[in-house]
């Protein structure tokens, strides 16, 4: 049974929360960062990426900087741009991103529901992401970056969400990128009942993006008192939730020919020339590619079809039957010859990027399922990297979860 609980959050003042809202923190670069601190100087982004604050080239870890955040973090506190709830709450945020919307609840879940498996981790984590963010949220002494989670939807907490956001939301604006973000306050003591008592059901939780964020939040909460072990999520009903496809674009074809690759990728694949123009993947087993200014489409044989919950991945299949044996890519993690494309960016990105001359074959993926993550995530098994992209991103600043006050100068 999962232990999710409401909590006092930290929140924006209702008419700065467009203002602060920010794009997590590792979905972009320190100069990226800066640009769109620039634009909006009451980004989250300031107190999620702080080196900001310093010149170029400023050691990113240096403790001067986890102590910049912090003190920004406190002035917007002193200076009410945000304020902390007087009760515990659970709360609602919802994502509309191209007529779809996806609605969460926003809540406290257990780290012993993690380190137990009931929520559920399909990727793993590199220890030094980890650090700089334990750093950060000790710094603050506040959990800033929710963590994305899925659940196999339930009739009662459909319900109440659907319920309360028939009320006036507590922010509703539409970030630059087109996505609307709406939330609410689930306040009524019957209706947080309601909500925990329906996730003590389910036993089965999935981290659907944010395994750094999430691991570095529950390794913090081995130091705080038991009752303070929890960490923000905000959790989706699986029937919402939309994976999109990640692409990858390799550099060279390992010293083969066109022809000769083209050779040996029908041991495996039926191909079939598809012309100049885009186009997707349109099921399971099959992927488009894109070289020398052609499209093909490539439809696995049966015999290279196994029924596993890992190696069945359409990712899997491109890995273990081109890009290791054909393209010697063994490694995708550390592989300098390959790069991976988010579907969000379409296929003109990947068209774009081997007209240039830096990548010379591309290959458009059939996106990954939920049913598929669920899988492999019930099996204990890991996905090969780069295998899920969701959208839309969680923005951080709306919601944070504050466990510890702090003091610092300035």
């Amino acid at each position: 049974m999962a232990d999710v609980r409401p909590f006092r959050a930290v929140r924006p003042a209702k008419e700065k929360a467009e203002h602060i809202a920010a794009l997590p923190y590792d979905v972009m670069n320190t100069e990226e960062a800066r640009a769109e601190i620039k634009r909006e100087p009451l980004s989250f982004l300031a107190i999620d990426r702080p080196e900001t604050a310093f010149p170029e080239g400023y050691d990113m870890y240096a403790p001067e900087v986890y102590e910049k955040a912090a003190e920004l973090f406190c002035h917007m506190l002193s200076d009410g741009d945000l304020a902390e709830d007087e009760k515990e709450n659970f709360y609602i945020y919802e994502l509309t991103m191209e007529g779809r919307s996806q609605t969460g609840i926003v809540a406290l879940c257990s780290a012993s529901d993690y380190k137990e498996g009931i929520i559920k981790k399909h990727e793993n984590t590199l220890e030094a992401k980890e650090q700089d963010r334990i750093r950060h949220i000790k710094a603050l002494g506040a959990q800033t970056g929710p963590i994305f989670l899925a659940y196999r939807r339930q009739d009662g907490i459909d319900e109440i969400t659907d319920r309360t956001r028939k009320d006036a939301p507590v922010f509703d604006f539409t970030s630059p990128d087109g996505i609307r973000h709406r939330g609410w306050i689930i306040s009524d003591a019957g209706d947080i009942g309601s909500i925990q008592k329906s996730f003590e059901g389910i036993n089965d939780i999935y981290i659907a993006d944010g395994h750094h964020r999430c691991a570095s939040a529950v390794k913090n909460c081995t130091a705080l008192p038991e009752d303070k072990r929890y960490f923000m999520s905000v959790l989706f009903p699986d029937s919402e939730l939309k994976i999109y496809d990640y692409n990858r674009v390799v550099r060279d074809l390992n010293g083969l020919s066109e022809s000769r690759f083209f050779d040996r990728l029908r041991k495996k694949y039926r191909i079939e020339e598809l012309g100049s123009e885009a186009v997707k993947p349109s099921g399971k087993g099959e992927m488009t590619m894109y070289i020398s200014g052609m499209w093909y489409r490539l439809l696995i044989k049966e015999e290279y079809i196994v029924n596993d919950p890992v190696s069945s991945l359409d990712v899997a299949i491109l890995q273990n039957e081109v890009l290791s044996p054909i393209l010697n890519i063994e490694d995708p993690k550390t592989d300098k010859r390959i790069s991976f494309v988010g579907g969000i960016r379409g296929l003109g990105e990947l068209e774009r990027l081997v007209d240039s001359g830096d990548y010379e074959v591309a290959f458009a993926m059939y996106p990954t399922s939920i049913d598929e993550l669920f899988a492999v995530a019930d099996a204990g098994r890991l996905m090969p990297p780069k295998s899920t992209w969701f959208e839309p991103k969680l923005r951080s600043g709306l919601f944070i979860n504050r466990f510890a006050q702090i003091n610092v100068n300035g």
